[in-house]
């Protein structure tokens, strides 16, 4: 397998990478590899696994970029962190990546330690930045790994510690010291202002190299918030003539925004493309683990449409002559491939379908290629079956930890594994040093009056909808009940509603009330579990703790639909899921948080010792009321 180094050379006509990430739950990682699978119909130049913070995703990363590099047949690159992370953890994964013939590996420093009490060993510090780690593989395996770094366009932002200052041309002597030890290529943190971009590679062409590869990293829009939401953790800028593209009133209906950031990221896209001269030769996309607006952009894309175009040997002409792209089994000539690929279609939870897309209007239609018939072009995309649903599209809505756990993409938008989301001096300013149940109390209090913008499980703050059940919210507080995430319910409310509403116009919005707490597990023994078992099938829950316990008076794989809505000429759309795969996943996350919450404060000391102890002590619970035409009957179960 070459390199990406090797690729790039040989590489004559624009391309395309792809970043995914482990997912959380195993069906997901079944789907994932379907997914991957299907989108080497893109003809990737190559495709990178990232690397959970402090070496969290590890095991599935090494397990991800393996399976990928073994099946696929195309080049793997591992991300790879070295602060924070143990350098017996490094040793480990490049001695297993050269085992699965993974020739490309993307060093990255990670997040810095977390505050005053490590907690790591003597050997984290043999690594203090991500030149450390490019001389260390240098080093240890000369030329056996192809090796790539990360760049900033708007420049690197430490947080509060740089006063949310950027300065790409301060970063540049610490990128050229990676070039100069030995780096390959170079991927640059995800952006929206393509004037940002053409500066910044104008001056890496000039005072770095004129000749290493630069391939610009970005993300496709798939909701308004997850945009925010990704702009604000990776500090880059959003232009305003293309924020204006997406006024108040379509920024819930996710099928709208898609749209437009369909044409959006094309016109990005062609742009780079256009004013490089054929310096910059691929995009990669940050993708997510989605596959629909990829395969839209690189449709619609007067650049990337060629990749179609031109890949004439998975072509098959239909009678019209139409081009469509069908199962490569149906043209693989490898037989080990094609035995592998029927394998992958019965171990996993989905179903392919042909969607076409349509080069002019983002819709069905075809598209006009220059000299040839009219033709058309298909790409394959995913749709969900099962007890969600004949055709549950798990990825039209997304919804982060509250979507469908079988999804490639449930879960955070990162995949980077659980931490803060802010740096340790703004931790310390947010949260201060609490020592007490009582501490906790006015933190989560003071978050659901919006008096403070975070909470370490929670920074995107409260949706309108929390207004509707402050007072309740804040009670069970007073009473020790810690809350993450809740809805009020909802009996047929207009799509267009301004506290409930989201998706096209002309649809009605359902939820059934939720909530999701830490509670002391005394206080669940004694008080909860009494008031929820006596209302029977009403009220359903999830529990668990630090240990792995699991408890539920569901059955077994349960899951239960939330939020719905119901839309002209449209199957019913189901947007927040509360199931058992997912809660386990969360479980696990949620509690992991008050770890590394905990890392903030040295050992014995009393705030390390009372975080421990929540860790400890703790139940995480999520509870259903199914009867949504009874808007406070969760809230008076819960008070009375």
């Amino acid at each position: 397998m070459s390199t990406i180094k090797d690729r790039y050379e040989m590489a004559s006509s624009p391309f395309i990478s792809l970043e995914f990430f482990p997912p959380k739950t195993e069906p997901g990682k079944r789907n994932l590899l379907a997914r991957m699978e299907r989108m080497t119909a893109l003809n990737p130049l190559f495709i990178t696994v990232t690397w959970g913070a402090g070496g969290s995703t590890a095991d599935k990363t090494l397990e991800l970029a393996s399976l990928a590099q073994r099946e696929l047949n195309v080049p793997v690159c591992m991300h790879l962190t070295c602060t924070n992370t143990n350098k017996l953890v490094i040793d480990e994964a490049l001695k297993k990546a050269k085992e699965a013939d993974i020739r490309n590996i993307l060093a990255l420093r990670g997040d810095p330690p977390v505050g005053e009490d490590w907690g790591f060993d003597e050997g984290c510090s043999e690594f203090s930045h991500a030149v450390d780690l490019v001389r260390y593989i240098k080093n240890q395996y000369q030329d056996e790994f192809c090796i790539g770094v990360a760049a900033y366009p708007e420049g690197h932002c430490e947080g509060e510690a740089d006063n949310g200052l950027q300065d790409p041309k301060r970063d540049l002597p610490f990128l050229k010291e990676k070039i100069d030890a030995g780096a390959d290529f170079v991927i640059t943190q995800l952006f929206y202002d393509v004037e940002k971009f053409l500066d910044f590679e104008q001056v890496f062409r000039t005072e770095i190299s004129s000749d290493i590869p630069i391939f610009p990293g970005i993300m496709p829009i798939n909701s308004f918030q997850l945009f925010n939401r990704a702009t604000k953790l990776s500090h880059a800028s959003i232009p305003a003539k293309i924020l204006d593209r997406f006024p108040p009133q379509i920024q819930s209906d996710d099928n709208e925004v898609k749209s437009i950031g369909v044409q959006v990221l094309t016109e990005i896209v062609d742009e780079i493309f256009a004013r490089t001269n054929g310096r910059i030769k691929g995009i990669h996309f940050y993708t997510l683990n989605l596959e629909r607006a990829i395969a839209q952009i690189v449709t619609n894309s007067s650049a990337l449409s060629k990749i179609l175009e031109e890949d004439n040997e998975d072509e098959v002409l239909d009678g019209d002559g139409d081009v469509v792209l069908e199962d490569l089994e149906m043209m693989e000539s490898d037989e080990n491939l094609k035995k592998r690929r029927r394998q992958s279609s019965r171990s996993s939870d989905i179903t392919s379908n042909q969607v076409l897309i349509d080069h002019d209007r983002n819709l069905a239609g075809r598209r006009q290629i220059s000299g040839a018939p009219s033709r058309k072009v298909l790409v394959s995309i995913s749709k969900g079956a099962g007890t969600l649903g004949k055709d549950a599209t798990w990825d039209e809505f997304t919804n982060g930890r509250f979507g469908d756990s079988r999804s490639p993409a449930y879960g955070e938008i990162d995949g980077y594994g659980p931490s803060l989301k802010v740096s340790t001096a703004r931790a310390y300013q947010l949260w201060g040093r609490p020592d007490s149940l009582f501490d906790l109390q006015n933190l989560f209090i003071k978050y659901l009056e919006g008096s403070l913008p975070a909470l370490p499980w929670s920074d995107l703050g409260l949706s309108p909808e929390s207004a509707l059940i402050q007072e309740e919210l804040i009670q069970l507080n007073e009473r020790g009940f810690l809350s993450l995430a809740s809805q009020p319910a909802a009996n047929s409310c207009p799509s267009t509603d301004k506290i409930f509403g989201w998706g096209p116009r002309g649809g009605y919005i359902y939820q059934k009330a939720f909530i999701e707490l830490f509670v002391h597990k005394q206080q669940w023994e004694m008080i909860l579990k009494l008031k929820i078992d006596k209302m029977g099938s009403k009220v359903s829950y999830y529990l668990g703790d630090s240990a792995g316990a699991f408890q539920s008076n569901l059955e077994p794989n349960s899951s239960s639909v939330v939020t719905w809505g119901v839309f002209p000429n449209s199957e019913i759309l189901q947007t927040t899921i509360i199931e058992e795969e997912s809660f386990k996943a969360w479980r696990d996350e949620a509690f992991s948080i008050w770890l590394e919450w905990s890392k903030l404060f040295a050992r014995n000391t009393a705030s390390h010792t009372f975080l421990k102890q929540m860790h400890r002590d703790y139940y995480l619970i999520s509870i259903v009321h199914h009867d949504f035409g009874d808007g406070d009957a969760l809230w008076d179960l819960l008070l009375s």
